[in-house]
């Protein structure tokens, strides 16, 4: 099911840029090669699902820093066996991870990205497909024991500690924010 959602959503998305055009067609290339490419299991990689949380307004967006990465980054992370469909997955990542209930995610993807990660050694890769959600007004974030700390930054001062992917999805889901396209999640 989750394997065939994304396929789904990966065929009908528009990619924004001829890069993201060519990872779209990367992905799906991939999903046609291997039965297992939503899963962490998938030793040459695996979509993942990322969502950039934005205040109620958009005007911040709430970064975790990576333990890994040591970055500042959205949340996200490896789809599961549970999850229905991408848009699931990236919604329960980001709840899981900023710990506020009542998101709202907004209509995408957004953004692909592709990045070298550390599940399979030596190397192994994230495929991942960017969302991102609103927050209730006041929400209040949670740490999780994914992080080394949990932050709202405005969306056009994200720390240089950071990612151009990042940078792009807080602007993305700011832009989509703005134009009154929201669903719930």
């Amino acid at each position: 099911m989750l394997h065939d959602d994304a396929v789904e959503v990966l065929s009908s998305w528009t990619a924004p840029t001829p890069e993201e055009e060519a990872l779209r067609a990367e992905f799906l290339e991939h999903l046609r090669t291997h039965d297992d490419a939503m899963l962490r299991e998938c030793v040459p990689g695996h979509l993942t699902a990322t969502t950039a949380v934005l205040s109620h307004d958009g005007s911040k967006v709430l970064l975790t820093l990576h333990p890994k990465a040591k970055m500042w980054l959205p949340m996200g992370g490896h789809c599961e066996i549970s999850d229905t469909s991408l848009a699931a997955a990236a919604l329960r990542e980001a709840w899981e991870e900023s710990g506020i209930s009542g998101l709202e995610l907004l209509p995408g993807p957004l953004a692909v990205d592709k990045h070298a990660v550390w599940c399979h050694p030596p190397r192994s890769w994230h495929l991942d497909v960017e969302y991102a959600a609103v927050a209730p007004a006041g929400a209040e974030a949670v740490m999780s024991e994914e992080s080394l700390d949990l932050r709202w930054f405005p969306v056009d001062e994200i720390p240089e500690l950071s990612d151009e992917a990042t940078r792009r999805l807080a602007a993305r889901g700011q832009a989509a924010l703005g134009s009154g396209s929201r669903m719930l999640g």
